[in-house]
């Protein structure tokens, strides 16, 4: 298997660099990714539990999906393929806003990311890939805001940080 590369970047997300994955996330470097969020025609979020044998952050839940581009391949792109890899359907997708964040998890990795928020629109079911993902449901934005106030440990740290970006961007 190929070893999955992450694209290096600086603070105005140009590319200075690759390097392995794990590497990225032990040495807390900034590299790009996307997040992506699918709402149904009521508005409500498509989210996910994360497969139970994930190396980080196993069984909470989290946005559609996100990961990392690769080299020479756009935003959407890479939100179109992964979205297909984990959860089995493709939709168009729209780049909003990016930002940057920083979040340590306990098994020692970081994820420091500059994220572009995809949106994408779906109202059919998921067709999971179990390696990658758990459970899925629709929530509204206002009921995950509360959620995530009431149950903060079921959700992963990297999601709590770009919905709040994300809502307040829209609000």
């Amino acid at each position: 298997m190929a070893v999955e590369k992450v694209i290096l970047v600086n603070e105005k997300d140009e590319q200075i660099g690759l390097m392995e994955k794990i590497e990225a996330h032990e040495k807390a470097l900034l590299h790009r990714a996307f997040s992506v969020f699918v709402f149904n025609d009521k508005n409500e979020l498509m989210i996910q539990q994360r497969a139970l044998s994930k190396y980080h952050s196993p069984g909470l839940w989290t946005n559609t999906c996100c990961s990392h581009q690769r080299e020479g391949e756009s935003n959407i792109d890479a939100g179109k393929r992964r979205l297909q890899e984990e959860m089995g359907f493709s939709t168009e997708l729209k780049d909003t806003i990016s930002f940057i964040y920083k979040a340590p998890f306990d098994n020692g990795l970081t994820e420091h990311e500059f994220d572009h928020i995809l949106i994408g629109k779906f109202n059919d079911e998921p067709n999971l890939n179990p390696d990658e993902v758990a459970a899925w449901k629709w929530m509204s934005l206002d009921d995950i805001k509360k959620d995530m106030v009431d149950n903060p440990d079921i959700y992963t740290e990297w999601f709590k940080i770009i919905f709040e970006k994300y809502y307040s961007h829209i609000n």
